[in-house]
């Protein structure tokens, strides 16, 4: 009985410890969380980052896109075009379950109904890809242009 309580629990905790939010940094593969870079053309890159909340996944994308403007020597960035993607798992589920079993007292035939809820809540992820120009000099004057040093200072944190 002990053995079996002790298996659960450890299920129980791997499976919170799959929805949790990652610290910042690259991702390990594709969708999973963290940022990921990917060159156009010359000044122009794809940066994405997929975490867990739609404030996250946008902070850090700025956070990547202010990174890459400074590693290539430039001052500013403009995003051009950025889109949001979002991404449910889990919820409430239900199932219908068919077993038998034979034993020293006979055998049986069941038929169970069941609702389940995942243990470590849903899993959801939220990525915010930003397609960026970056440049130095004059910044220009539009709503969609970022100064890299301020955008470090302002998203720097936990992560």
């Amino acid at each position: 009985m002990i053995r079996h309580l002790l298996i659960a629990g450890l299920l129980v905790s791997g499976t919170v410890a799959c929805t949790t939010a990652q610290p910042y940094g690259p991702a390990g593969s594709s969708g999973a969380q963290g940022y990921l870079v990917q060159p156009i053309e010359n000044n122009r890159y794809r940066v994405s980052y997929t975490a867990l909340s739609p404030e996250d996944a946008r902070q850090y994308a700025l956070r990547r896109a202010a990174e890459v403007t400074v590693e290539h020597g430039d001052e500013w960035f403009r995003v051009v075009h950025g889109y949001t993607e979002a991404e449910s798992r889990g919820g409430t589920g239900s199932s219908v379950s068919v077993g038998g079993s034979s034993g020293s007292y006979g055998s049986g035939v069941g038929v169970g109904v069941g609702v389940g809820f995942p243990l470590g809540g849903s899993k959801s992820k939220v990525t915010e890809s930003l397609e960026i120009i970056t440049g130095r000099g004059n910044q220009p004057e539009d709503a969609q242009v970022y100064d890299a040093e301020s955008v470090l200072m302002n998203t720097a944190g936990p992560g």
